[in-house]
């Protein structure tokens, strides 16, 4: 029997229906994209959002690590600055947190 047959009909239309829906969102927002301003204050508003959206995403996890992630964030920001080494500097952040993880015991 094939994997395929055991799936329930319902849940394909679920992710198929998810699928459309974020392709959609993202075809939206790439049309939508060429009527936006690209100078004035939308227009900084909107160069400025990716890197705060990154900050969004990376900051609580900064936060809930404690100081062993302030110092890991602060170590890999100097590395990618000085090195221009995004890659290097990320495993040089989580090599840090690991190194201290271990050395405390979690």
């Amino acid at each position: 029997m094939s994997p395929l047959s055991t799936i329930d009909p319902f849940v394909a239309l679920a992710i198929a229906g998810a699928a459309l829906v974020t392709y959609g969102l993202r075809l939206g927002g790439l049309l939508l994209a060429e009527h936006l301003p690209k100078s004035g204050g939308f227009g900084r508003f909107l160069a400025a959002l990716p890197g705060t959206i990154l900050l969004s995403l990376v900051a609580p996890g900064i936060v809930s690590a404690g100081p062993l992630g302030g110092l890991a964030a602060l170590s890999t920001a100097l590395c990618v600055w000085k090195t221009r080494n995004v890659f290097f500097g990320a495993i040089m952040g989580m090599g840090i947190v690991a190194a201290g993880r271990w050395w405390a015991g979690y």
